[in-house]
């Protein structure tokens, strides 16, 4: 399998998501603005989001793929299906009854996540509902990340990276069609999750089917719960989960003291991880996905001169792709969230407030994707305490920076809190694959670094210039010259990147990398 050609097929699928999503956004930010009703929305979807991140693809990916490649490579077909239909029987029973607990105490939970609504009586109430409307997406989105898994682990990549964009166009209609006609406008928002997740977890039976792993759900989870597959996830699971817990907290935090801000605050960050989500999840999603079940494997076969050069791989790709994007995020923030936000009830000083946590943001993207990278290097060993204990810390110092920069830079000082940390963690878990001898760099590390800072640094000062060479937000009135000179811009951008990079002798043949 050819991992570059790999990484563009998810990377494809993964900006059409993107995409996607990014109109998805601009719709709403059109419809409802940066308001109390978009504070409410993006509260109650969070809460189910977590517990996502937490329990279904953060902690269970980590857990669940390494050992079914193993499964798959040394067990053989029918050890690997019983094992998919005992997980997925554990997990949808499991999440049932989450559900059912967190429909029950939607009103206990939200005042957890942003108590500061509180104050503001018909924000709560909304939140409240959209919660119960909304919990049992949890329910459909951990069994695609369990059909996620399994396609990846066979070599899969495109129903998974595809799955994503029917989440938006499920968004899109509700925003387009739905919205308008019902009494509270916003709920349209909540059911188009609901409608959002069945449809990605849909989309992948007949990937399933073809490799005769569709999942098959038993009326006993007891005995689905004794399988020793099972066992081994779950034991997996519950550090991965403390592991995943600790960023997820750290978001809870965050929301808020975000609540805490005024009115918007929520949204403007809101709207700045969108776009801050668009390079991580190109890269460091993206290549995570595949990285993962190679490293597994290259771990099952006991070679770790394979295990360290896909690291290698992994990290010069993210490096040589994650560099501009950050510089972009920094530079080019407001250009960037004028043309794709500025519309209808989303103003100009929404605009400038969510552009000063776009900016923040770019100081710590190149951490944010670094993680993704480095991170699988320890799951794929199913060595999940290490990462646990590099998040408590990261925890901490997030929360201590936030005491720091939010008196200072408010909203946006969150954004620069969550990038820091996560430049902190990036480096404690190189630093561990370092000290134990699992990743050894090769060579070249030195020049590569050299042509990316002279790169970076011609565009850094082209896209300053022609961040304030323009009236972005002035051009509200001429949104088609608007987009057109953005579209400009960023192809220039990248001619003007890897050109500078050809010119300064950098190999890109490095990047056609195969394994088995």
């Amino acid at each position: 399998m050819n991992l570059f050609r790999a990484l563009l097929t998810v990377s494809g699928f993964t900006l059409l998501s993107r995409v996607t999503g990014l109109a998805r956004e601009t719709l709403i930010a059109r419809a409802f603005g940066a308001s109390q009703y978009t504070d409410a929305f993006y509260v109650a979807f969070r809460i189910p989001n977590l517990l996502r991140r937490i329990s279904a693809e953060g902690a269970f990916s980590q857990a669940f793929v390494p050992i079914l490649a193993e499964f798959k490579n040394q067990q053989g077909h029918d050890a690997t299906k019983a094992l998919v239909d005992a997980t997925s029987t554990v997990l949808a029973w499991a999440l049932a009854i989450l559900s059912l607990i967190g429909v029950v105490g939607a009103s206990g939970v939200v005042f957890i996540v942003a108590s500061g609504l509180a104050h503001e009586g018909q924000a709560y109430a909304l939140a409240v509902t959209m919660t119960r409307i909304m919990f049992p997406y949890i329910i459909f989105i951990s069994l695609t990340s369990l059909a996620s898994g399994v396609l990846n682990t066979y070599k899969n990549f495109s129903l998974p990276a595809f799955a994503p964009v029917l989440l938006n166009v499920a968004f899109i209609v509700a925003a387009v069609f739905v919205a308008p006609r019902l009494q509270t406008p916003v709920y349209a928002l909540a059911w188009a999750v609901i409608a959002g997740g069945v449809l990605q977890f849909i989309v992948q039976l007949p990937g399933l089917k073809k490799i005769d792993m569709l999942p098959r759900i038993g009326l006993n989870p007891l005995k689905a719960l004794a399988h020793r597959g099972v066992k081994r996830v779950l034991s997996k699971m519950v550090p991965a989960m403390f592991a995943v817990s600790v960023a997820q907290i750290s978001l809870i935090i965050n929301t808020n003291i975000a609540s805490r801000i005024g009115p918007g605050a929520v949204s403007w960050i809101n709207y700045a991880d969108r776009l801050m989500e668009f390079p991580t999840a190109l890269l460091g999603v993206a290549l995570g996905t595949i990285l993962l079940p190679s490293l597994s494997k290259a771990h099952v076969d006991a070679d770790p001169h394979e295990y360290s050069s896909l690291l290698d791989w992994g990290l010069r790709v993210t490096f040589l792709l994650a560099a501009p994007s950050a510089v972009a995020l920094f530079f080019f923030a407001q250009p960037l969230t004028a043309t794709l936000f500025h519309y209808g009830k989303f103003d100009g000083n929404s605009v400038v407030m969510v552009g000063r946590a776009l900016s923040a943001y770019g100081i710590g993207l190149i951490g944010l994707i670094l993680i993704k990278i480095l991170a699988p290097g320890f799951y794929a060993k199913q060595d999940i305490k290490t990462p646990v204990k590099i998040g408590i810390g990261v925890l901490i110092v997030t929360q201590l920076s936030n005491y720091l920069f939010v008196p200072i830079f408010a909203h946006a000082g969150l954004t620069l809190s969550v990038g820091l940390g996560a430049c902190v963690n990036a480096l404690f878990l190189f630093l561990g694959l370092r000290k134990r001898g699992i990743y050894m760099p090769s060579n070249g590390w030195l020049k590569f670094f050299v042509q990316l800072f002279g790169a970076c640094l011609v565009l850094a000062g082209t896209m300053h210039w022609l961040a304030i060479s323009f009236d972005w937000i002035g051009m509200h009135n001429r949104p088609v010259d608007r987009i057109v000179l953005l579209g400009a811009c960023l192809v220039l951008f990248a001619a003007l990147y890897f050109g500078m990079l050809w010119l300064m002798g950098f190999k890109y043949a490095y990047f056609k990398r195969r394994v088995k």
